[in-house]
């Protein structure tokens, strides 16, 4: 793909995906533009006087909830990256019917903004959260997930093709556990929810280069999850705080032990690459069979899940990590 001649919009673009994804792009692709679209004036305001002021960005207030401002950011556009979420938890409970508007129904109008433009590709972040969802934020993703899937159906004839990345946590992001350790770490004491908790690790570099690489590659209609490595929470606490009291606190509400990012069912439609697994549409009709051959099909009641992964991370390992990130 020829970076240089495409126009991008970013919904979410003042997020901690939204800016790393921008700064690599600006780096190391040179797109024709980009086009940061979020409602808040305040983050877009901090974003330029941070440097994000390149000739090439765009800054574009509206809500993915309103589908017009959304068609008018993005006629002219070539892909679009959907970012764009309420993801915090105790937020999305408290908050049910706003998490619902901008989760799944704006995403809903993204879908319909990018047909009515044509733009041609559209990639989704999601999460671990949306499989086998304990709490809404979840069941929002997983909606949102089947829409952009099941919208390739929608496209016809025209060039427009949705796919979703889904991945774990990212550290150092907002909401990542990382700054609560570290500000805790000066009261010799961190809180844990549970010490058999297990989590999938990402830095937020690895992310976006994942989800550009998929960009690239995707036909519609797949799902990307990249192969990491998996923590023990204990250990991360360790990691950032050593020699700190662990205080075990019990878990949360709507909280799971262990993350997954493959289900059983999804495992017979799934094929595995070197570097990824790729959850293929189970109703093919409109799907382009364009990964029919490659990668291998997964074994049946095959289970992606933090607890049972084959790679995992030592405290030496997370150290180096968490060292490495800019924390937000």
């Amino acid at each position: 793909m020829d970076w240089k001649k495409k126009v991008i919009l970013v919904t979410g673009g003042t997020g901690s995906f939204g800016k790393k994804f921008i700064d690599v792009m600006l780096k190391e692709y040179h797109p024709a533009k980009i086009i940061i679209y979020s409602r808040d004036e305040l983050k877009q305001h901090e974003m330029r006087v941070k440097g994000f002021d390149h000739p090439s960005l765009r800054y574009f207030i509206g809500d993915i909830r309103d589908l017009e401002r959304m068609k008018r950011a993005m006629e002219g556009v070539d892909i679009v990256v959907h970012a764009a979420a309420l993801k915090q938890v105790p937020a999305c409970e408290y908050n049910p019917m706003e998490a619902v508007k901008t989760n799944i129904l704006g995403t809903g109008n993204v879908i319909d903004a990018a047909l009515d433009t044509g733009v041609e590709k559209v990639m989704a972040l999601s999460t671990d959260k949306a499989v086998s969802p304990a709490n809404l934020y979840g069941a929002t993703k997983l909606a949102a997930e089947k829409l952009v899937i099941q919208s390739n159906a929608y496209a016809g004839n025209k060039r427009t093709r949705f796919a979703c990345t889904r991945y774990g946590n990212v550290v150092g992001s907002r909401g990542s556990v990382v700054p609560v350790f570290l500000k805790q770490r000066g009261t010799g004491r961190v809180t844990l929810t549970d010490e058999r908790m297990t989590r999938f690790w990402l830095s937020l570099e690895q992310g976006v280069h994942f989800v550009i690489e998929c960009i690239e590659e995707m036909q519609g209609g797949e799902v990307f999850v990249p192969k990491i490595p998996s923590m023990n929470m204990p250990d991360l606490a360790r990691a950032i705080a050593p020699g700190a009291q662990i205080e075990v606190i019990g878990i949360r509400p709507g909280e799971k032990l262990h993350e997954v990012l493959i289900s059983e069912d999804e495992a017979r439609t799934t094929i595995e690459l070197k570097d990824k697994y790729i959850v293929l549409p189970a109703e093919e009709m409109w799907f382009g069979r364009a990964w029919q051959g490659k990668g291998k099909k997964v074994a049946d009641g095959f289970r992606y899940a933090s607890n049972t992964n084959t790679e995992w991370l030592g405290i030496p390992e997370i150290q180096k990590i968490v060292e490495s990130v800019e924390v937000e």
